[in-house]
């Protein structure tokens, strides 16, 4: 008897520590749930009045030309404190269609020209609403040797990183050159990559209709299937993200990569290395990343042959000095 009623009260203790632990379960499940909930999701915080305000002061100060709607910096001011409200309402209702950018071309030293895409001040302004809040998300996973368009980076600093890994004999660089990379993103594919880090899936959303904007070129609107033109503040963050997948391919090969937006460059310490990555790295520019690579400019080459190796604008000497 005595051990009949030292079982049941074992079990009746159990039972009772059971219960506390669900209830304490549910209590902090519930807790942390009113937590998350309570916390701003991305889109809210992009549209936050003062990350709009600070948006709009970055663009401010960049100054640039009107978009296809001729509203200059100053009327954008107004028009946005008169408007602000009825732009966010679109937006969190999946309502809001950007303007197509306005087709600006800028003439190049090689006798070409530079295709450049002006959205308008409103635009420009939502863009870069959206840039300041996905720049601390992305920064931590672009890879070290990544320098175009990052805070305090220069193509100074990745001259010097070329010059660094030339000293532990790395001599041989290819050099990779893309034809009309803005232009020619694959839109699929950035999609792709932008949710496994962006969780709100309106801001993918609301990116993806920047990119389908369309450019209007002597009147007339050009839908855009493809890339993402210059000239946006999005832009250069979507760049960088796209090759981002180049930079971390070959980082997990072992393969030292220099790059500043679209000016990529790999280091081999001999000639015949420097052979295969050009080769394999072409393959996967091409084929995994849908980026056309111009086969007469890449090249591979000694880094310190002065006459054939230059990046961004700088060669280095036998003696390491640019």
């Amino acid at each position: 008897m005595a051990e009949n009623i030292e079982n049941n009260g074992c079990s009746q203790r159990d039972n009772a520590e059971h219960e506390g632990y669900v209830k304490a379960s549910r209590s902090f499940n519930r807790i942390w749930k009113e937590r998350d909930s309570a916390q701003p999701r991305l889109l809210e915080t992009i549209l936050y009045k003062d990350n709009f305000n600070r948006a709009y002061k970055r663009v401010k100060a960049n100054k640039g030309a009107p978009g296809i709607d001729g509203m200059t910096i100053e009327e954008a001011l107004p028009y946005l404190k008169e408007h602000q409200q009825e732009i966010t309402d679109r937006i969190y209702r999946g309502k809001y269609t950007p303007s197509p950018v306005r087709r600006v071309e800028i003439p190049k030293q090689d006798g070409g020209v530079r295709k450049l895409g002006i959205p308008t001040v409103i635009d420009r302004t939502l863009q870069q609403a959206i840039t300041q809040q996905l720049v601390p998300i992305y920064e931590p996973l672009f890879a070290d040797g990544s320098y175009g368009y990052r805070p305090n980076r220069s193509a100074k600093d990745a001259i010097l990183k070329v010059k660094e890994y030339a000293e532990q004999g790395y001599t041989f660089a290819v050099v990779l050159d893309l034809s009309k990379y803005f232009d020619t993103l694959n839109h699929e594919i950035l999609i792709n990559l932008l949710r496994k880090n962006v969780k709100d899936e309106r801001v993918v959303q609301l990116i993806k209709r920047y990119l389908k904007s369309g450019v209007m070129e002597n009147g007339v609107v050009i839908d855009t299937e493809e890339g993402s033109p210059q000239g946006g503040n999005l832009s250069p963050l979507l760049a960088n993200i796209y090759l981002n997948e180049f930079d971390q391919e070959y980082l997990k090969r072992g393969v030292p990569c220099i790059r500043y937006a679209d000016d990529i460059v790999l280091l081999a310490k001999s000639k015949r290395a420097s052979e295969r990555l050009l080769e394999s790295s072409t393959k996967y520019l091409e084929e995994r990343l849908k980026l056309t690579v111009n086969r007469e400019k890449s090249r591979t080459v000694s880094v310190f042959a002065i006459r054939n190796f230059k990046f961004l604008g700088f060669a280095l000497g036998r003696n390491g000095k640019g």
